[in-house]
């Protein structure tokens, strides 16, 4: 594998102009909306709402405002987070999700059957279903220009370098400088959400596209401490265990207290059964 590539995004930089969103479906030859009419969400200027099979970078409003004079919008540009330790490429069946030599997550759809396992492993409900060919697909990180050594089209769209591709090592240098440098200016907010030891995602690796947040991760619709399947098959085990020997006692015991019924009602004197 050569050298793991991802995605900074640096959220302070963000102005909604959803140019990444654009460039991504343009690319992606990816449909406006599932075939119906375009609809207003009522949430903002944020009319996608959330990633998905058909949207594979979404552009999120998040308004704070207490009253008209003080407030502020966070913006923020989503996407699939390509992660170190992948839950999705845990459970796939078929084989369907891989890894690339950019350490990349990529779902290739003429394997995948559909089973939507890797929509209920995927901490982040990144993944869905696209409703052309029914097999669950997300961002690829643009593998087929990467592979010709282009920028993804959403990070070569971007007007402000809010999203910015390149080695993980450098992006994670760069992003270091950056908090360093709001923190200086007086923004102490300002922290990484997907780096190694950040205190939210090291129980998954890391994460290959990582973030600038000036809030909670909840604040952003992502998890504090996202965790892998895997993580609970110990419990899962012990607690199947558990249950059968408890099936296991009360059937027993239902059989016993059977027998002893029989017995109970046979006349005195009358032999029992071998």
């Amino acid at each position: 594998m050569s050298e793991p590539y991802g995605f900074f995004t640096d959220t302070t930089l963000c102005i909604g102009c959803k140019a990444c969103e654009v460039a991504c479906k343009s690319w992606n030859q990816l449909p406006a909306n599932n075939g119906g009419a375009p609809a207003l969400s009522g949430e903002s200027y944020d009319n996608t709402l959330k990633l998905d099979g058909i949207n594979w970078r979404h552009v999120q409003f998040i308004e704070q405002f207490d009253n008209r004079d003080e407030g502020r919008w966070l913006l923020m540009s989503d996407v699939c987070k390509h992660c170190v330790q992948a839950g999705c490429l845990e459970v796939c069946p078929t084989g369907a999700i891989i890894r690339t030599e950019q350490d990349t997550v990529v779902i290739q759809s003429d394997v995948c059957n559909g089973c939507r396992d890797c929509i209920a492993a995927c901490p982040f409900d990144v993944i869905e279903i696209n409703p052309a060919n029914n097999t669950a697909m997300k961002c690829t990180l643009c593998y087929d220009r990467t592979s010709a050594g282009l920028t993804p089209a959403c990070a070569q769209a971007c007007p402000t370098s809010s999203i910015q591709f390149g080695p993980i090592s450098e992006l994670q240098r760069r992003a270091q400088l950056r908090v360093q440098n709001l923190q200086q200016q007086g923004e102490s907010r300002a922290y990484l959400y997907g780096t190694p030891n950040d205190g939210h995602t090291e129980s998954i690796g890391g994460l290959n596209a990582f973030f600038l947040l000036l809030d909670r991760p909840e604040v952003y619709r992502l998890p504090n401490h996202p965790v892998l399947p895997s993580r609970n098959n110990v419990s899962g085990w012990v607690s199947g265990w558990v249950s059968g020997l408890i099936a296991l006692t009360l059937g027993a015991l239902a059989f016993r207290k059977q027998r002893f019924d029989k017995l109970a009602e046979r006349p005195s004197g009358q032999p029992t059964e071998a």
